[in-house]
């Protein structure tokens, strides 16, 4: 059961002070019981743990030490990206790790450029941890890895692969190299195939968004090109699934 009076209003102090750090980007929402409970699986602490009136308190009883508490339909909507949000939200503490943690980490890095769906990028955090990734990064322009679609597409992935954004490439790169990685970058065309050259588990890879690519400044700091193999007239993928392709191909097998 709940141990905490109901919240009516969306203007209710409480409910703006999560919306407030929702949007400083201290703070990130849950959305869902599945997303919810991977998150404590992932021993991520809630904050806030927000329902409505349809969710039995027997349902709350792995997690009641977030603090359940009852809220009207109007606050979930207004905390949420939905417009028809889950019956159950929760509210957790940003963890973006230092880049200097994920250099450090066994395994490829990956780096992304201009990766503006939330769902897309999501999508690629979740491959990057089946295929063994030290971490996943992304440059200012982004979507943000906490958004609620970007968890929810990651399939918990986000909670629990380190993560860092709004990374300024050129610093990265050098501390990448001073790490003793290898920077290989997805291009559309003229590089390796890296289904014929496995990469050292000590790189990063670097991708762009599907259609823009890399930024022309990001050429500059690459060890090698990677371009997959495409017939005409197909001249690119999508992020997430050129990020899988190279991942699975160019860093050899996965140790499970």
């Amino acid at each position: 059961m709940t141990n905490m009076a109901g919240i009516e209003s969306p203007s209710n102090p409480v409910v703006r002070d999560i919306a407030r750090s929702i949007e400083a980007r201290t703070h990130f929402l849950i959305e869902g019981e599945k997303p919810i409970l991977e998150a404590v699986a992932a021993g991520i602490p809630l904050e806030h743990l927000l329902h409505d009136g349809s969710v039995r308190p027997g349902r709350l009883a792995a997690i009641a030490s977030a603090r359940p508490r009852l809220v009207s339909r109007a606050v979930l909507e207004r905390l949420a990206e939905s417009s028809t949000p889950q019956h159950l939200l929760a509210v957790a503490l940003r963890r973006d790790v230092p880049v200097a943690q994920i250099l450090g980490r066994p395994g490829p890095a990956v780096f992304l450029f201009g990766v503006q769906d939330p769902g897309n990028l999501g999508a690629i955090v979740r491959v990057a941890e089946a295929a063994g990734a030290a971490g996943v990064l992304a440059a200012p322009g982004s979507a943000d890895f906490f958004h609620a679609r970007a968890v929810r597409a990651s399939a918990g992935s986000v909670l629990r692969i380190p993560v860092s954004g709004r990374v300024s490439f050129e610093p990265f790169a050098a501390d990448a190299k001073e790490a003793g990685r290898v920077i290989a970058g997805a291009v559309a065309s003229g590089g390796e195939n890296p289904f014929e050259q496995p990469l050292p588990s000590a790189s990063v890879l670097v991708i762009g968004a599907e259609g823009t690519g890399l930024p022309a400044g990001a050429y500059r700091y690459l060890d090698r090109r990677l371009t997959l193999p495409m017939r005409e007239p197909v001249d690119s993928l999508n992020a997430a699934v050129a990020a899988a392709l190279i991942l699975y191909a160019g860093f050899g097998r996965v140790e499970r």
